[in-house]
């Protein structure tokens, strides 16, 4: 199976070489394009103080992380959860700039950087032009922002996993279709014949005056552009009829 992780992060900014650090972390497992329901998920002590415009983007305070784990003492859990799966992160070199700040803190050997899939870029090849971010991408999808009040690593793994699903190849990538290729012998053998005449013919619904006005209609309007001709319908004096 085709093992990949799903992965974002919160921080306290934007620019890890600034000083700013990660807060949170989630992943999604996804096999073949589908969630495993398997997860992690951490908050991070960032060893700073958080910044009130930071904090209204994603609501992580001071306090929710005050009794968190510091990044080295979870990197070990997190590199055991990716093992050596491709991760998948929207606008990647975001999220990868703090993991390799991070790491780089304690002494870990950096994700190379063929193993990080972009969304972004994905979205950015396949709709050039438009508003690729998450938001824009689940709406286009149809992808429910219900439960998303403010940003979330983990919440907005999942969205992105669900994201990603669509941009390589949709939901219809699940479906089996082979049961419905399958054709009985019966069946091919009529296929093969044609479909013979009708045992009983269908009854006339119209009577001569109808018929005839209907007739007086083609020869005045259609002509020989009619394709009732092609059904043995009088047309300017003469029945075409079929094969004839």
């Amino acid at each position: 199976m085709s093992r990949e992780i799903v992965l974002d992060t919160e921080t306290t900014g934007f620019d890890p070489r600034t000083g700013d650090r990660m807060i949170e972390v989630g992943c999604i497992e996804i096999e073949d394009l589908l969630p495993t329901g398997r997860t992690f998920h951490r908050l991070i002590h960032p060893e700073r103080l958080i910044p009130a415009d930071a904090i209204r983007v994603h609501g992580i305070t001071d306090e929710k992380v005050r009794d968190a784990p510091k990044f080295a003492e979870i990197v070990i859990d997190l590199c055991d959860f990716i093992g050596d799966a491709p991760i998948i992160a929207h606008n990647a070199q975001f999220d990868r700039s703090f993991i390799d700040h991070e790491f780089g803190r304690c002494g870990r050997a950096l994700f190379p950087e063929d193993r990080w899939i972009d969304t972004l870029k994905l979205a950015q090849t396949r709709f050039p032009g438009m508003a690729n971010s998450l938001d824009a991408l689940c709406k286009r999808f149809k992808v429910s922002l219900v439960e998303r009040t403010l940003h979330g690593a983990l919440i907005d793994a999942r969205l992105l996993a669900e994201v990603y699903l669509e941009l390589k190849g949709g939901k219809e990538r699940r479906l089996d279709l082979s049961a419905s290729r399958t054709v009985t012998a019966a069946a091919a053998a009529v296929a093969a014949q044609g479909y013979g005449p009708r045992p009983r013919p269908l009854p006339v619904r119209t009577h001569e005056a109808e018929q005839a006005a209907h007739l007086a209609f083609l020869q005045a309007n259609l002509k020989d552009r009619s394709l009732w001709a092609g059904y043995g319908v009088l047309v300017e004096d003469e029945v075409v009829g079929l094969g004839a």
